[in-house]
């Protein structure tokens, strides 16, 4: 895998309403319904989210009779979260809690957002 295609995944994950409906699915598998009530995302919302979570094969689909229930491809990537929730949990406060504002001009380069603004000072260099 290269640091591109990577780069593209973290940013999908990086959506924090992306990641509140992986969470909400877990393990298991839930239907729009379910993750809507779990959430209170509107329905509009929820299913846009999943459509690019299942194009980007981190969910996978499933109907049964009128309804489609969703879960992980990969349970391990809850792993993975939980190690980087464990992670972020290290920083200092002011690092998690605080936006930055970059003085830099736009680079394109900013792998977690894609313009400047939260966490602009994570800036990939070439």
């Amino acid at each position: 895998m290269n640091a591109e295609h990577m780069a593209k995944l973290f940013k999908i994950l990086g959506d924090d309403k992306r990641l509140r409906i992986l969470l909400c699915i877990g393990k298991n598998r839930c239907s729009v319904s379910e993750i809507i009530g779990n959430t209170s995302f509107s329905q509009t919302l929820v299913s846009f989210h999943l459509r690019i979570l299942r194009e980007a094969c981190i969910l996978k689909a499933e109907r049964q009779g009128a309804f489609i229930y969703y879960q992980l491809v990969d349970a391990e990537l809850l792993d993975l979260v939980s190690k980087f929730n464990e992670f972020v949990s290290k920083m200092p406060l002011e690092i998690r809690e605080e936006e930055y504002s970059c003085p830099c001009p736009p680079t394109g380069n900013n792998i977690l957002t894609g313009r400047y603004g939260k966490f602009s000072n994570l800036v990939l260099k070439k």
